[in-house]
C-alpha cells in the first residue's frame, strides 16, 4: 500500500480510537442495554419530559456507536480490498479503494468534531441574537450582513432559523434581531459565535472612507422542558408595545409585541412575530434560556481560565475580525484561525472557524483535566 494511503488509513484508525475513548467504548453496549430496559418500563411516559430525554439520549448513543462501527468497517473493507487488488494486479480496484479511504479521512474528521459537542446543552436548539454596535448606519448594515451570514449557514446545515423579532435600522440594515435555530447540536455549533464581531471596509454609504463597525452576537441554548429554571414573578417586568418590521416580507405592525426585563440581571428579551399570548410564551422561554446560559457560564469559568481563554482579554469581548479593505481576511482572535475567503464566510461558510474554536476549547479542557 502506498505511503500516502497508509498515512490516510492511520489517520482514520487514530480517529476511531479517539471516538471510542470519548464514547467509553467498553461500556457502550452495557449502557445501551440499560436504555432498552428503561424504555420497556410501562410507567415511562407518565413523565413525558423524562421519557423524551431518555429517548433522545438513547438515540444519540445509538447513532454514535453505529457511526464508529460503520467507519471502522469501511476502513477494514477498503484496506483488505487494496491488499487483494494488489495481489491480483487490479489497478482499477486499487484506485477505487484508495479514493474511498481519502473520503473516509474527511468523514472521520467530521465525526471527531461532532464528538466535541459533548457539553451539557450542546444538543439543544439555540437562540441567536444580533445587535448593532455603535456607529449608526454602518453598524446596522453590518448587523444585517451577519444576519444573512448566519441564516445561510443554517440553511446549508439543514437547520431551521425561525425569526423571533427584528428591529429595523434608521436608514439601512437592522438594529437587532433574534432567531430560534432548530437542529441537531444547534447550540453546540453556534455557541462559538458569541461575542463582538468587527468589520473593516470601505463605506458603501457614499463616504468613500475606510470604516470600522461592530456588532454583537449572543447565543444561548433553548431550555429543555426537563431543565427547571425558576423565575420569580417579582423579578420581571413585562411590557407590550407596537413593533414594525423592516419592510417587504418582514412587514409587521402589531400592538402584541412583548418585552420582558429581568431586573436582577438586566436581561431583556423580546418577541414580536405572533399573538400576544404566544409572544409571552416565546419571550419567557428565551429569558429562561438566558438565565440557564448564565449558569453554564459560571460552571465553565474555571475551565476557561485554565486553558488561557483570557489571552484575548485585551480585546474585550471581540472574537473575530472581518477585513475587506485594504486586504481580504477573516481571523478568529481566540484561535488564530484565518482565511482570505471573505466572500465565502459572509455567504455562510463558517465551519472552519467554528471547528477551530471547538478544537481550541477541547485542547484547553484536556490541559485543565491533566493539570487538575
Amino acid at each position: 500500500m502506498r505511503a500516502e494511503v497508509q498515512s490516510n488509513a492511520d489517520k482514520i484508525a487514530a480517529s476511531i480510537a479517539l471516538l471510542k475513548r470519548r464514547l467509553d467504548w467498553e461500556t457502550a453496549s452495557h449502557r445501551m442495554e440499560e436504555f432498552d430496559a428503561m424504555i420497556e418500563d410501562p410507567t415511562l411516559w407518565d413523565d413525558p419530559a423524562r421519557a423524551q430525554k431518555l429517548m433522545r439520549d438513547r438515540q444519540q448513543l445509538m447513532d454514535a456507536v453505529k457511526g464508529v462501527e460503520s467507519l471502522e468497517g469501511a476502513l477494514t473493507d477498503n484496506v483488505e480490498m487494496i491488499e487483494l487488488a494488489e495481489m491480483e494486479d487490479d489497478a482499477e480496484m486499487v484506485a477505487e479503494a484508495e479514493a474511498t479511504i481519502a473520503i473516509l479521512v474527511e468523514v472521520a474528521a467530521a465525526k471527531e468534531l461532532e464528538a466535541l459537542l459533548d457539553g451539557e446543552a450542546d444538543g439543544n436548539d439555540a437562540f441567536l441574537e444580533i445587535n448593532a454596535g455603535a456607529g449608526g448606519t454602518e453598524a446596522c448594515d453590518w448587523a444585517q450582513m451577519l444576519q444573512r451570514m448566519y441564516v445561510r449557514w443554517c440553511k446549508a446545515r439543514g437547520f431551521d432559523a425561525e425569526l423571533q423579532s427584528e428591529e429595523a435600522g434608521g436608514e439601512a440594515g437592522i438594529k437587532s434581531c433574534v432567531y430560534k435555530v432548530n437542529g441537531a447540536n444547534a447550540y453546540g455549533w453556534l455557541k462559538s459565535e458569541s461575542g463582538v464581531h468587527r468589520l473593516v471596509r470601505i463605506s458603501p454609504f457614499g463616504k468613500g472612507t475606510r470604516e470600522t463597525s461592530f456588532a454583537s452576537v449572543w447565543v444561548y441554548p433553548v431550555v429543555d422542558d426537563n431543565i427547571e429554571i425558576e423565575v420569580n414573578p417579582a423579578d420581571i417586568r413585562i411590557d407590550t408595545y407596537r413593533s414594525s418590521g423592516a419592510g417587504g416580507q418582514h412587514v409587521n405592525t402589531t400592538d402584541s409585541a412583548v418585552r420582558i426585563t429581568h431586573e436582577p440581571t438586566g436581561i431583556v428579551v423580546t418577541s414580536s412575530e405572533k399573538s400576544q399570548h404566544q409572544n409571552r410564551d416565546i419571550a419567557m422561554k428565551a429569558l429562561k434560556s438566558r438565565l440557564y446560559q448564565l449558569e453554564l457560564d459560571k460552571r465553565t469559568a474555571a475551565i476557561n481560565e485554565a486553558h488561557e481563554a483570557k489571552g484575548s482579554a485585551g480585546w474585550g469581548n471581540q472574537i473575530r475580525s472581518y477585513v475587506l479593505q485594504p486586504y481580504q481576511m477573516v481571523k478568529d482572535l481566540r484561535t488564530g484561525f484565518e482565511t482570505s475567503d471573505t466572500g465565502g464566510v459572509l455567504d455562510g461558510d463558517l465551519d472552519g472557524l467554528m471547528a477551530s474554536v471547538l478544537a481550541h476549547d477541547a485542547s484547553g479542557k484536556s490541559r485543565a483535566d491533566a493539570e487538575g
